[in-house]
């Protein structure tokens, strides 16, 4: 992936990840690429009440068991960031923004939400 630029694979690939998370059955609660500028990427960030009922180590083996049904998939283990639905971000994203449990397309590009600037974000859900 072009570290600096969200292309339409990478799009499809975290749709297409989110409906194989859905049809295991985990409560994906936010979904989202966001562009971390420091290292100039992007990172697909799922928030799933899993990574606090299991911890780290059994949610990114069950992630990459998922990742492993994608026929080819172009997202790595390592673009993923998992966290809690708790997570600061999240939180902070909820207050602006709702999307309900389906999956959407919404990019949020230099905004400001409660004082926190963010620099680029395409939100698949936020619930």
């Amino acid at each position: 992936m072009d570290k600096s630029t969200l292309v339409e694979m990478d799009i499809n690939e975290g749709k297409e990840l989110i409906e194989a998370l859905d049809k295991a059955g985990v409560s994906v609660q936010a979904a989202l690429w966001i562009y971390l500028s420091e290292p100039d990427e992007w990172r697909f960030m799922i928030a799933i009440p899993m990574i606090d009922e299991k911890g780290p180590k059994k949610t990114y083996t069950y992630i990459q068991s998922i990742l492993a049904q994608i026929t080819q998939p172009t997202i790595a283990l390592k673009d993923i960031s998992i966290v809690s639905p708790n997570y600061d971000l999240i939180k902070l994203l909820k207050m602006a923004i709702s999307t309900g449990p389906g999956i959407h397309g919404i990019r949020m590009k230099r905004n400001t939400v409660n004082n926190v600037f963010i620099e680029d974000l395409y939100i698949y859900r936020i619930q």
